[in-house]
């Protein structure tokens, strides 16, 4: 038996997108740029992706552009806004942020601007006390996730937003989405944020298509140069297969898809907990509003994460030991480490993030296998 359980990493493309991708490369290939009949009606079906996107993000009547993934979407987002802006600034980007923004620190502190990491809780959570004294009438943006990528916390959007609100209602803020797009509900325009970016591969279309979601009527520059497309905001021709599997992915996506991994992910824990009584959540509790329906992080004392991942492995179960873009790198998690995770707990944690299309089979062995290789490298500590 396989059993899939790294879908923040990556997702298999559904049925539907396969299709939509099929149909794109077939007859609707043409260029949407081009003046003709075939092409404009290629640019009306990228036009009808635009608005499927504003409507499950709760952002009707704003604008999307088309990216080609949700990092290009996060830099556009926070480069392209602090180009635009007439002067340098204070920048807080939540210290748990996903490298799509928090690399961007070295670029943004080139042009001028001040860099400060705003600190989290234990579970991952934003410390809202200490995020409100970090701010004053120079802070130009704020970068905050949705969803930890890692542990699967939620992030407090509105009452970020009302502190921004409060002392600084001019600054940017920018919500990366890619991990809580479709997964966790979103009102994008009751929140009053400026920007939103999200990723097809995260929801079952495909690598190399992102989006990100703005305010009509302000300021972005752009990072790409060249024909003008996308408003002149992402110019090169458009990924009219890409955009045509977000869409399908998008519509596709299961009404009761929700509750249903939140039972799965209960239904992990409760099975490793009774197997493993040592095993510790890193983020969230399960019963927690904070707590993602799709990602759950644990440690298995003393078994190392690479150990485990590797056994599990053997048995066709995928898991992760983190975030993907840190995966080959051989060192602790700075998610955990900034949650103040010892760095012993931290080497042994797993990520197990899941889908519409995870099965309780499919959770039942991966508990049963675990539990089989924890009795037996629990017995062998590394010293």
């Amino acid at each position: 038996m396989e059993a899939y359980l790294d879908n923040s990493a990556t997702t298999r493309p559904c049925e539907a997108a396969i299709r939509a991708a099929e149909s794109a490369l077939r007859e609707g290939w043409h260029n949407p740029s081009a003046l003709y009949r075939p092409a404009l009606e290629a640019q009306k079906r990228v036009n009808t992706v635009r608005e499927a996107c504003l409507r499950a993000a709760g952002a009707e009547g704003q604008k999307v552009i088309f990216t080609g993934s949700g990092t290009e979407a996060d830099n556009l987002a926070i480069l392209g806004a602090m180009r635009a802006a007439h002067r340098s600034g204070r920048v807080l980007i939540l210290r748990t942020e996903h490298p799509a923004v928090s690399a961007c620190e070295a670029e943004l502190m080139r042009m001028g601007h001040k860099v400060e990491m705003i600190p989290v809780m234990r579970t991952s959570v934003c410390d809202l006390q200490r995020l409100e004294a970090m701010f004053g009438e120079d802070v130009a943006l704020i970068a905050v996730m949705q969803v930890n990528n890692e542990v699967g916390a939620i992030q407090p959007l509105a009452e970020i937003a009302a502190l921004r609100d409060r002392y600084c209602p001019g600054a940017w803020l920018h919500v990366d989405g890619v991990q809580g797009f479709l997964r966790v509900p979103l009102q994008f325009n009751k929140l009053g944020i400026q920007s939103y970016a999200l990723s097809g591969h995260k929801i079952h279309a495909c690598k190399g298509i992102g989006a990100l979601i703005v305010r009509k009527n302000i300021r972005l520059n752009p990072l790409v140069f060249g024909g003008g497309q996308e408003d002149g905001l992402r110019s090169g021709t458009e990924n009219t297969v890409g955009i045509a599997m977000l869409g399908a992915a998008i519509e596709a996506f299961p009404a009761d898809a929700v509750p249903r991994m939140a039972a799965l992910k209960k239904r992990l824990w409760e099975g490793i907990s009774m197997s493993i009584p040592g095993a510790l959540i890193n983020g969230p509790m399960i019963d927690s509003p904070e707590s993602a329906p799709h990602i759950l992080n644990m440690s298995l004392q003393p078994v190392r994460s690479q150990t485990m991942l590797f056994a599990l492995e053997g048995d066709g179960i995928y898991v992760s030991a983190g975030s993907a873009c840190a995966s080959h790198k051989q060192r602790l998690s700075l998610v955990l480490l900034a949650m103040n995770i010892d760095a012993k707990r931290a080497d042994c944690a797993l990520r197990f993030s899941l889908c519409p299309y995870t099965t309780e089979e499919e959770i039942d062995w991966a508990v049963a296998c675990a539990a089989k290789h924890y009795a037996l490298l629990s017995k062998y500590v590394r010293r």
